[in-house]
């Protein structure tokens, strides 16, 4: 999926739990736009286990396919067996601008690092499991200046198109400032040239 395309991100905040073993698995998934916005997520699931012996987290911001900024902790489990297993499973769903914490509660049996693996993983997974997602599309500003005759050819390629008007001011033309989906930049631009038969200047 390349850089500034639509993709799909929590619509919700989830939580599933399961028990393995007597520890006792809590993952809450939701969605955090930055770096900023997971790290407050993470801060209030620990705020509401304050208790648990382990917060194990991994978050992927932006889009999931465009070299997005992720991070993970393992948060005290041996290396390894959580915070990157935990984040494999958000990379392989390709979902962007999400976040996931598994609050473990020792039940007093090691599971090994393969059951560690195994348990973070799962945990996740049966979050993920209830997640309603929602299409992200990413926009960028288009600012345009057309005769006056044409303020109501572009109004109408909006609507049919899917971009917004953001402002309008008069003068000798119309100078419109549109927000366009960015992977649709070149089709949109190409439409107001076509409708405005050249008598249109971008800047």
């Amino acid at each position: 999926m390349a850089a500034g395309a639509s993709y799909l991100v929590p619509a919700a905040t989830v939580r599933a739990e399961q028990e393995i073993k007597r520890s006792r698995f809590i993952a809450t998934v939701g969605r955090a736009s930055d770096r900023t916005a997971a790290m407050e997520l993470i801060e209030r699931v620990k705020g509401e286990f304050p208790d648990a012996r382990h917060h194990c987290w991994a978050y992927v911001a932006g889009g999931p396919h465009d070299g997005a900024d992720v991070g993970f902790s393992d948060a005290g489990e041996p290396k390894g067996t959580a915070g990157k297993p935990i984040l494999n499973v958000l990379l392989h769903k390709g979902i962007g601008e999400i976040t996931a914490v598994v609050t473990r509660y020792f039940g007093g049996i090691k599971l090994g690092t393969g059951g560690l693996v195994r348990a973070y993983s799962s945990s996740v997974q049966r979050a993920l499991e209830t997640l309603p997602l929602t299409e992200h599309v990413e926009m960028t500003s288009l600012a345009i200046a057309v005769p006056y005759s044409m303020e109501s050819s572009i109004r109408n390629l909006a609507t049919r198109y899917a971009f917004s008007i953001e402002g309008v001011t008069y003068g000798e033309a119309v100078s419109m400032q549109l927000g366009v989906p960015r992977d649709l930049v070149e089709e949109i631009s190409g439409k107001i040239r076509e409708v405005c038969q050249g008598e249109v200047h971008f800047s």
